[in-house]
């Protein structure tokens, strides 16, 4: 299931899988000045996505799923609201795509939802369906490091 925390207690899942720790020593020697990009952190097992981006009404935003990633979402600035809850019952919009390693999914009736700040991370494992760069009140620009880790990592 999904994890939220903030990164000064990233020790409490660090240990839990190899990955994730390779992810959160990335994220703690973390340059805000790194340009947006892909980073390698261990090959294709584990690596860094930087992004700046706004967010915008959850209408604009998908639900998406991974099969082979865990993601560790953490927030370098800004406000992001994160809509999540279990894939299982919903309705797939587009079929798997191994390139980008993600199923989406049409709306649901209902969701939970999660604030993100800055210092804030959240783990999605390959069952959490979710849908970031939601907005919180309104558009904001975000700067946001996706950790993708392989779950046999």
């Amino acid at each position: 299931r999904m994890i939220m925390d903030t990164l000064s207690n990233r020790h409490r899942y660090e240990p839990l899988q190899r990955g994730l720790r390779l992810g959160f020593e990335y994220l703690a020697a973390f340059d805000p000045a790194t340009p947006d990009g892909r980073y390698a952190i261990d090959g294709e097992q584990v690596f860094a996505l930087v992004q700046s981006y706004d967010t915008g009404p959850a209408t604009e935003r998908r639900f998406e799923t991974h099969r082979w990633n865990i993601d560790i979402q953490y927030l370098v600035a800004g406000r992001e609201r994160i809509l999540h809850l279990p894939f299982a019952g919903l309705e797939v919009e587009t079929p798997y795509d191994a390139d980008v390693d993600a199923v989406f999914y049409h709306d649901p009736a209902a969701s939970s939802s999660i604030l993100l700040t800055a210092g804030d991370f959240a783990i999605f494992h390959p069952q959490d369906a979710h849908k970031g760069g939601c907005m919180a009140g309104g558009r904001e620009a975000v700067r946001k490091v996706v950790i993708k880790v392989g779950v046999d990592s």
